[in-house]
């Protein structure tokens, strides 16, 4: 099972994207990732990286424990893996109370602390329930239902578009405040 660590980036092991879809509010999702490739023989160790975030590490596990020291804070205490993950070749993650801004592509990779081997890309798609809401023509208000465990930075877009017959924007809030100029008139 263990080879010379110079070896490891001869090794074809990367699989491309898969999808994973999830909706908000469920209690997790299984990123896969299944290694067929050979361990490096000093400090294996599995990392799951988000490119797109800073820092970028979303988990990383050693043979005997986890290593959370460098996880990108808003995965704190939200991400596991099997215990025998570098016996068992399971790199799987477990993502708990995914988010919508949870999604995105997820990069499982195996390493030696000097060199790293891609293994796969996961992508994740965590989704919001429809909520069907019904109300007589003529009424004075109607109120449409949407509240997000997501992490929201000040600076994060809310948009409340309608997609038929034809896509328009109703709402758009950001920084505080209604950016009527982007809403469709008949929403004004």
């Amino acid at each position: 099972r263990h080879v010379d660590s110079k070896k490891m980036s001869f090794e074809k092991v990367h699989s491309f994207a898969m999808g994973e879809n999830v909706f908000e509010g469920a209690e997790s999702v299984v990123l896969p990732c299944q290694y067929s490739g050979i361990l490096p023989e000093r400090n294996p160790a599995v990392i799951w990286r988000r490119y797109d975030l800073k820092p970028q590490t979303i988990h990383l596990r050693r043979e005997d424990e986890d290593d959370l020291r460098g996880q990108h804070q808003r995965f704190s205490g939200r991400t596991s893996m099997k215990s025998d993950a570098l016996d068992s070749l399971d790199f799987s993650l477990t993502l708990r109370k995914p988010h919508l801004s949870d999604s995105g592509t997820y990069t499982c990779i195996i390493s030696d602390d000097r060199e790293e081997v891609r293994v796969t890309d996961v992508q994740l798609q965590v989704k919001v329930k429809q909520v069907e809401v019904t109300v007589q023509e003529g009424v004075e208000s109607a109120v449409l239902p949407c509240k997000t465990a997501a992490y929201m930075e000040e600076d994060d877009t809310v948009e409340w578009t309608r997609s038929e017959p034809e896509f328009m924007i109703a709402y758009v809030y950001q920084n505080g405040s209604n950016k009527a100029k982007e809403q469709d008139k008949s929403y004004c």
